[in-house]
């Protein structure tokens, strides 16, 4: 088992062909390691300088009589002001892949381990300098697709989740204490009436835990993309919407109906938010049987989405085929846009509003027409004005969600258990358990084994 104590290096910049490569390492013994490959004019030591400051030389192989191995800037940071909370030395070399991995072997040689995947975010979070709600925004801010995203998981970073959980968490603990505290000396701290006092702090806890979790599914369209299925009859321009929203030939497209059998997906960027675009078979009665089983997972997709395009052609009457669609979407979030506006139309928003509740938008995939309102009109359904961060927290992550919803049904407990007028030791019991589960969302209450499975989903390096 590799030790906390061991000083650690990696390359923490992508090993690919760039113009700078950062070679990390950090622990108590990362200057003097440092120091042992560094070499300048001046022949000044990195232990001689002072934090947070940067120096010229060259890293020299150590083996190899002291050859150079390139030219770097060397940056000191010592701890705890450091991203780890340990005394570490960021070495800035040049990016070809052979110099970064020739200054880590000399790194390694003069003494570091190489580091785990996530080891340096690992020991700012033991080392007190983030919690894991930070920890883990680390990991989404770099994988961040959209601009709101990358907003949300910055916003994270920051201490947005760990503030809200530490008030509630507060209020608990306190109430914890009290209970514990009459127990052990009932002869000076009265609980008569405490029931009805705990119901409302229990009761106010659980709406802030709600209202937390009322943002999951908002969340979750910020961090993954909005599930955007493309439904309507075969030839209708669906395939023709996907290309030019994706920007690109994606999918086939021809004059001949059922084209497309199976599902087709694409991630676009729409306005700082990701679609995850599900182009679908054309939904009729088909005879063909592959056409069919493409039919059947048009419609499962259509199930569980965040939003559904159905697509008209606006040029040819309304028929059976649409009126299933119709009925398939009711009570979906869903936008209508009637296609090939370009030629003469036979169908009316008249026609399609009296029979489902939903947006109509006239658009011309052929002349690229409509797509500005569709944007906002999706924009608009989903995120009312801008989301700035500021005060929201998302709840973004499933292990925060499934946390919050075990403290949640703890209080719902305590609360069960005011009602029956049980024993005092019974709310503590609950109390305790709402406190565990929310404190799993920071850290404060969970098992090594956990903590070691989230940080070994981070890249090596950070």
């Amino acid at each position: 088992m590799n030790s906390q104590m061991d000083t650690i290096a990696a390359v923490a910049t992508a090993m690919t062909p760039s113009g700078i490569g950062i070679v990390r390492i950090s622990g108590q013994d990362a200057v003097s390691i440092a120091d042992r490959v560094y070499r300048n004019k001046k022949r000044k030591s990195l232990e001689e300088q002072k934090t947070h400051t940067i120096h010229y030389g060259f890293i020299v192989d150590r083996i190899e009589n002291e050859q150079i191995i390139d030219e770097v800037l060397v940056m000191l940071m010592r701890g705890p002001h450091s991203y780890t909370g340990e005394d570490t030395v960021e070495i800035d070399c040049h990016g070809g892949v052979l110099a970064m991995r020739k200054v880590l072997e000399a790194v390694v040689a003069a003494g570091a381990r190489p580091a785990e995947p996530g080891e340096f975010t690992k020991r700012a979070f033991l080392n007190g300098r983030i919690d894991l709600s930070q920890a883990e925004a680390v990991m989404d801010v770099i994988s961040a697709k959209n601009e709101y995203a990358l907003k949300s998981s910055l916003h994270q970073l920051q201490g947005s989740v760990m503030e809200k959980i530490r008030e509630i968490r507060e209020a608990i603990i306190y109430e914890i204490a009290f209970i514990e505290s009459a127990l052990d000396d009932p002869e000076h701290i009265s609980i008569d009436g405490y029931g009805e006092k705990l119901a409302v702090v229990a009761e106010k806890q659980v709406e802030r835990i709600t209202q937390l979790l009322s943002t999951a599914k908002e969340g979750k369209m910020i961090q993954e993309g909005i599930k955007t299925v493309i439904v309507g009859k075969p030839n209708v321009g669906k395939s023709s919407l996907l290309n030019l929203l994706v920007g690109e030939e994606k999918a086939i497209v021809t004059d001949i109906a059922g084209t497309t059998r199976d599902v087709l997906e694409e991630v676009i960027n729409l306005q700082g938010i990701s679609l995850r675009m599900l182009d679908t078979a054309g939904i009729r009665e088909a005879s063909d049987q592959v056409e069919q089983i493409g039919v059947e997972r048009a419609r499962e997709h259509a199930k569980d989405a965040d939003l559904i395009l159905y697509v008209v052609d606006s040029s040819k009457p309304l028929d059976d085929n649409d009126s299933q669609i119709m009925e398939l979407i009711q009570d979906k979030k869903a936008i209508v846009l009637l296609n090939k506006s370009d030629l003469e139309s036979q169908v009316s928003k008249e026609d399609i509003r009296d029979r489902v509740n939903a947006p109509i938008l006239t658009i011309s995939a052929r002349d690229k027409t409509g797509i500005t309102l569709l944007e906002d009109e999706i924009r608009k359904m989903f995120f009312s004005g801008d989301i700035s961060f500021n005060d929201e927290v998302y709840i973004t992550n499933v292990r925060h969600k499934k946390a919050l919803e075990d403290a949640r049904e703890a209080l719902y407990q305590v609360q069960k258990s005011i009602e029956l007028q049980m024993p005092e030791d019974f709310y503590s019991i609950d109390l305790t358990s709402a406190y565990e589960a929310l404190g799993s969302i920071i850290g404060e209450s969970m098992g090594e084994d956990l903590v070691n499975e989230i940080f070994s989903k981070f890249c090596t390096g950070k």
